[in-house]
């Protein structure tokens, strides 16, 4: 009997801890904030992708998000001296472009250089010509190319090579801006084509 007394207060004991940490956790307690209450600080849902940036174009002109309140944009980082990746990218967006039709006149693509120290005007100029007409290239200084990277939460660095070289490592995905300036998703060029040509006419509906 007296085994069983202990038992009987041991368990009593225990369920009283486990419900004085319940307690303290429900947030009625004073003080205790309740887990996954919603504060300022919580997570929407809401990428937090697009802001203000000021760059200038290929041909000269200074572009911002401001230029482009009423119109759906799509964004790629890439720089010239990429060997695969950004000349496939434009490329492929080339041909969307192409396939759209008069949608693609809707929507503005930009590729923002993240090697404005060798991507000069002119280069981007000459190196564009081998795209639709339609993509703008654009660069700045440093402190514009980072405004850029952070609105639109990119990554770039600089990659040291042998004998003083250098190339970029930055992210490749293909922005997709409504004509709000909200962040509809991205366009990945491994799906199947029709799926790509869907969300560039979905975002084309958004223009004003």
């Amino acid at each position: 009997m007296k085994a069983l007394k202990i038992i009987r207060i041991t368990a009593w004991g225990a369920v009283a801890i486990v419900g004085g940490v319940l307690l303290a956790f429900s947030g009625i307690l004073p003080g205790v904030e309740k887990p996954g209450a919603l504060t300022s600080s919580t997570v929407t849902g809401v990428a937090a992708i697009g802001g203000p940036f000021e760059l200038t174009t290929h041909g000269g002109e200074t572009l911002t998000d401001e230029d482009l309140e009423g119109k759906p944009y799509l964004v790629f980082f890439g720089f010239t001296h990429c060997p695969d990746i950004c000349p496939t990218t434009l490329f492929e967006l080339s041909g969307l472009l192409a396939d759209l039709g008069p949608d693609a006149d809707k929507i503005k693509p930009l590729f923002i250089t993240v090697d404005p120290e060798r991507d000069t005007q002119e280069l981007l100029a000459s190196y564009m010509t081998s795209f639709d007409t339609r993509i703008l290239a654009l660069r700045g200084t440093k402190e514009q190319t980072d405004q850029a990277a952070k609105a639109f939460a990119a990554y770039y660095e600089k990659v040291p090579l042998e004998g003083g070289n250098y190339t970029m490592d930055h992210t490749a995905g293909v922005y997709l801006m409504d004509a709000e300036g909200e962040f509809m998703g991205t366009l990945d060029l491994h799906e199947p084509r029709e799926t790509q040509l869907r969300k560039l006419r979905r975002l084309a509906d958004t223009a004003a």
